[in-house]
């Protein structure tokens, strides 16, 4: 019984931690939103723009369109992505609305090129924030991914279209001007979405081809606390047998091991990729440390 009151007690935590970051988000692009673009005219892209620049022509509440515009892809997402984001992303969308309402009417500032940087990193860590809690204020994600198993585009392709008619259009409805100010805007948002979901201690994976293949990793595991894997590899060209080194690693160890290799072997061959998510218990245990 007490493990059971406990595992209760552990879920019902986490219930309220999600609706505070997903309400936490929704507020925050909703101050963005307000706050800085929708005075500006500068627009986000997606089913938000098209609801601002909607609401802009109609003059209906930008709140009560969004959630609208947004609903039927929340249907969608119903048979697609299951119950939990569904509610999720409703439930963001719903505080969205309301946020939207709150902030009317307040603005920050009419300087364009403050809004439009200032506009992109607000609703970026917003928008962040929602969709690291697992929901989304936006239907073009959703729409994309519907679209792409139909037609066999990829999704960054599908959104990367939807966002071009949605700038496309807001030239003419606003000027090219702002409609290139939006684009910025954009551009910083996305930016800032990559930095709240991967953090800023994002690891890397790295692979070393190197004839002194041992002689680097005992140097990384001794004196840098890298853990290190060992691989077999053959040359293309010379088919020789090569030892290869792969670990993950954050970017403060990063510059350290590139030092350490480049002193014990300049010719060593390094591949750097990122890494978006890596689990395990030494990797946080070096995590902490730094």
């Amino acid at each position: 019984m007490p493990e059971k009151n406990s595992s209760l007690k552990s879920l019902f935590v986490r219930i309220l931690q999600r609706i505070f970051f997903l309400t936490l988000g929704a507020f925050i692009a909703g101050f963005a939103l307000e706050g800085l673009l929708v005075p500006n005219n500068i627009i986000d892209g997606g089913v938000i723009g098209l609801s601002m620049m909607a609401s802009y022509l109609t003059k209906y509440n930008l709140g009560l369109l969004i959630f609208l515009f947004n609903l039927p892809f929340i249907c969608l997402a119903f048979t697609k992505m299951g119950k939990k984001f569904v509610l999720q992303t409703f439930y963001a969308n719903v505080v969205l609305s309301f946020a939207v309402n709150v902030f009317h009417a307040h603005q920050i500032t009419s300087d364009l090129l403050l809004a439009t940087v200032f506009g992109g990193l607000i609703l970026g860590t917003g928008v962040g924030i929602v969709l690291k809690s697992e929901g989304s204020l936006d239907g073009t994600e959703i729409m994309s991914l519907f679209l792409s198993k139909k037609f066999g585009f990829s999704v960054g392709e599908i959104i990367m279209s939807i966002n071009l008619f949605v700038y496309f259009l807001c030239g003419f409805v606003f000027t090219w001007e702002r409609a290139m100010y939006s684009i910025l805007t954009y551009i910083i948002a996305s930016k800032v979405i990559d930095i709240v979901l991967d953090g800023l201690n994002s690891s890397k994976s790295v692979q070393v081809i190197s004839d002194k293949a041992f002689e680097i990793g005992r140097e990384l595991v001794e004196n840098l606390d890298i853990s290190v894997t060992y691989m077999r590899g053959k040359g293309g060209y010379s088919g020789m047998e090569k030892n290869i080194i792969y670990c993950v690693v954050s970017r403060l160890e990063l510059s350290k091991m590139k030092d350490v290799i480049k002193e014990i072997d300049p010719n060593a061959f390094m591949a750097i990729v990122d890494v978006h998510e890596a689990y395990g218990a030494r990797l946080k245990k070096k995590l902490v440390k730094f």
